[in-house]
């Protein structure tokens, strides 16, 4: 079964996405739980969680299909130990709340050395951070999404995810969220089907797929191996249709949510109907 969505937003209440997915008839969707742009967020209340977990059991969505994002603010590697310790406190809060939202999965950027530290001591730090969250909360795993390697950010090799899941106490909680987007502009070509072979390959020898918890589906307006993170609609990118087809049909890549943030809210509907229709 493969589930297919998008990022949607939760402006209103995080029970707002739920409708939203719904009404672009995805069968998984993205969100924040909380302003993905600022450090504080109010609580969430026992309204809106009870008002969330209702609307995803009237709209047929349970946690194996949602794939919530944190704030771009948080840098789990960073080189100074009072900003990184800013980072874990509220990558905490993050996992918190998926943990009151009955979400099982959390994604996020793994973080940036901002040319300080090397970057094996930068993915050592992703990997305490992570040890950190896992011990202060349940239930929720820690989803490690692949970037485009854009100025410090680590991540944009699969030698990179590994070694953070290397440094993991608890493995049965850290998974991956490939970004074919990010793939593509990192050196990861998916432009043929043998391009599509090649690459996933290369991630099941490096990573495995039994850490694949999502995927984030993008076509790329930034040039291969170019390391800059620019999406696009699906098939009017420099990935082309083929790769979206070729994850569609391969059975590696079922029961994950499978998000679109491809650049056309408007056309979201269609680009699931036409996923939908190549599975």
């Amino acid at each position: 079964m493969k589930y297919i969505g998008a990022h949607v937003s939760a402006a209103g209440g995080v029970d707002q996405a739920v409708i939203r997915a719904h009404e672009i008839k995805a069968t998984a969707f993205a969100l924040f739980t909380k302003n993905q742009r600022q450090w504080q967020a109010a609580p969430l209340s026992a309204d809106l969680i009870a008002r969330f977990k209702a609307a995803c059991e009237q709209y047929g969505y349970t946690s194996a299909q949602i794939l919530p994002h944190d704030s771009y603010l948080i840098n789990l590697g960073h080189p100074d130990d009072e900003a990184l310790n800013k980072s874990r406190v509220a990558f905490i809060d993050e996992m918190a709340r998926c943990q009151q939202l009955g979400l099982s999965l959390l994604n996020f950027h793994p973080g940036s050395h901002l040319k300080q530290i090397e970057e094996a001591d930068c993915l050592a730090r992703i990997a305490e951070s992570i040890n950190i969250a896992l011990a202060a909360t349940e239930g929720v795993t820690a989803v490690i999404e692949n970037t485009a390697g854009q100025g410090s950010n680590l991540g944009f090799r699969f030698e990179h995810l590994a070694a953070i899941i290397d440094g993991v106490e608890d493995k049965s909680r850290v998974g991956v969220c490939i970004d074919t987007c990010h793939a593509f502009a990192g050196g990861y070509d998916l432009r043929t089907e043998a391009d599509c072979d090649a690459t996933f390959a290369e991630f099941d020898r490096v990573v495995g797929f039994q850490y694949l918890r999502g995927m984030h589906l993008n076509d790329a307006k930034s040039a291969f191996n170019s390391r800059v993170d620019r999406h696009h609609s699906l098939g009017e990118g420099n990935i082309g249709k083929t790769a979206f087809s070729y994850i569609m049909k391969d059975a590696r890549f079922d029961g994950i949510p499978m998000i679109l943030e491809t650049v056309n809210p408007d056309i979201w509907a269609d680009e699931i109907a036409w996923l939908k229709s190549e599975a």
